[in-house]
């Protein structure tokens, strides 16, 4: 009998190290910050004391959650465990609207569960070489500018996520966070850290094109020649084009589908999703 239970924090860590196997790329200090958005939003499935099954359900408040990490183990597939626990993540978002990031190869169970695409969303990566901006309106998101970074999500993402963004944006984990700000006001920002392999920017928020790049370029200064890897949504063409401009080749992709009424979103505000694991 498979028993399913809230993941322990040091569960979670396991989880990420199966993520790594699937060829995911987590970063290497996600942990903390995935457990704070929601502590009890991460399920794991037992056989006995053997784990082997995972998946993620963070509550983003009372409306809207994001499912992630649905894995069971490959010995033990096709005996229902990860099914099992498929239900009782869904039974643990109830009423909300619920998002999901699939691999190409899960798409069509999710559209059984109740899942419509909203929009494809394409891993780009490879070795930037670039200019670094030296530009006054970039500045590190520390301290007093974080509520207002936090006040600019609100309207990039479908729900408030506060108490991720706190740890997000800490710079633990070695994440470095930069924003752009005009005349006193967040035009953008984004946050890159150290994966398995080279670096993932995510999120990458700005209001124009040439706002994105600045940030990028910043950005992608702080991986010092590793490779970085950021996932735009297909539909914003500037973002796919700022990926080809500095040689990012795309390496898979995904479908943000919905259960329950898509939120509307700036899509081409948005040049870079944060995570395929919490949106």
């Amino acid at each position: 009998m498979l028993s399913i239970r809230e993941m322990t924090r040091e569960d979670l860590d396991l989880a990420l190290t199966w993520a790594a196997g699937e060829g995911w790329n987590p970063g290497l200090g996600d942990a903390s910050a995935f457990h704070a958005a929601d502590p009890g939003g991460f399920l794991m499935g037992f056989l006995g004391d053997e784990p082997v099954t995972a998946i993620s359900v963070v509550a983003y408040g009372e409306a809207f959650g994001f499912l992630g990490f649905y894995m069971c183990r490959p010995e033990h597939r096709g005996r229902g465990y990860g099914w099992q626990t498929w239900r009782a993540g869904i039974a643990r978002l109830g009423h909300r609207v619920i998002g999901l990031d699939g691999v190409v190869a899960q798409q069509e169970n999710y559209r059984d569960s109740g899942f419509a695409l909203a929009h494809r969303n394409i891993r780009f990566g490879g070795v930037v070489d670039c200019e670094p901006p030296r530009d006054v309106r970039l500045m590190p998101v520390s301290g007093d500018l974080t509520p207002a970074v936090l006040a600019y999500d609100a309207g990039l993402f479908p729900a408030r996520r506060s108490a991720f963004l706190n740890a997000w944006l800490d710079g633990s984990g070695g994440r470095a966070a930069v924003a752009l700000v005009e005349d006193g006001s967040v035009r953008g920002y984004g946050v890159i850290r150290p994966a398995v392999s080279g670096f993932k920017i995510g999120p990458l928020f700005a209001d124009s094109a040439d706002g994105a790049d600045l940030l990028f370029r910043a950005l992608a200064e702080k991986a010092e020649g590793a490779p970085v890897f950021i996932d735009p949504p297909e539909p914003n063409g500037a973002a796919l084009a700022l990926a080809a401009r500095y040689g990012l080749e795309p390496a898979f992709e995904t479908a943000r589908m919905y259960r329950g009424p898509a939120p509307s979103l700036p899509l081409d505000r948005i040049f870079g999703i944060t995570s395929f694991e919490l949106g």
